[in-house]
C-alpha cells in the first residue's frame, strides 16, 4: 500500500506553537481577571481612626475616637472592641458629624459619670446611644465615646490598649494609651 504525502496540513512546529500561544493567552487572561476582582473588592472599604484616647479613673474608663470611611462605599459597623472585649451598643456614643462640615480639635476628656441616659452633650454636640449597628457612609465621619470598657481600669494608666471595630468585610484596629481622668 502506497502511502501518500502531499504539502496539506500544519507541520509539527507550527501545531505546537498554537498550542503553546493558546495556553499562554489563557492563563494571562485568567490571571487578569482574578487580579481585578480582587482588586475591586479588596479597595472599596477603608476606613481611618483619628484622635483615638482612652481615660480613666476610680468611677470607670471611657473610650473614644473618630472614624472617617475613606473607602468608596458605605460599610456597617457591627460591632465596637476595646481592649478584645466587645462593647455592648447601649454604652456607645456617637455623633454623625454632617457632612461637607468637619470637626476639629481633639476629643473632649469627658468622665464615665457623664455618660448617662439616651442622649449626651459633649462639646456643644448631641451624642446618641447606639441601639444597634451602625452604618457610615462613604467619606462620613462618626464620633464614638465608649463607656465603661469592662476590662480597662486605673491600673491601666500608661498602658497601650487597642481599639478595634467589625464591618462586613474586615477587621480594623488602632491603639490608644490609658490616660487619667481625674482633674487635678
Amino acid at each position: 500500500m502506497k502511502t501518500r504525502k502531499n504539502g496539506r496540513g500544519l507541520s509539527v512546529v507550527v501545531s505546537t506553537l498554537i498550542l503553546l500561544v493558546v495556553t499562554v493567552l489563557l492563563a494571562t487572561l485568567d490571571s487578569y481577571y482574578a487580579t481585578n476582582v480582587m482588586r475591586a473588592r479588596s479597595n472599596m472599604e477603608e476606613v481611618h481612626y483619628s484622635d483615638e484616647r482612652v481615660w480613666a479613673n476610680d468611677t470607670g474608663a471611657v473610650a473614644a475616637f473618630k472614624l472617617h470611611n475613606t473607602g468608596g462605599r458605605d460599610i456597617l459597623i457591627d460591632r465596637l472592641t476595646v481592649r478584645g472585649v466587645e462593647s455592648e451598643w447601649g454604652n456607645v456614643y456617637f455623633y454623625r458629624v454632617p457632612i461637607d462640615s468637619s470637626v476639629l480639635g481633639e476629643m473632649n476628656v469627658t468622665s464615665y459619670d457623664n455618660l448617662i441616659g439616651n442622649n449626651v452633650t459633649i462639646d456643644g454636640r448631641l451624642y446618641k446611644v447606639a441601639n444597634t449597628p451602625l452604618t457610615l457612609v462613604s467619606s462620613g465621619v462618626i464620633m464614638f465615646y465608649v463607656k465603661g470598657p469592662r476590662n480597662v481600669q486605673t491600673e491601666d494608666v500608661g498602658k497601650i490598649v487597642s481599639i478595634g471595630l467589625c464591618t462586613n468585610n474586615a477587621n480594623y484596629m488602632t491603639e490608644a494609651s490609658v490616660e487619667s481622668a481625674t482633674k487635678q
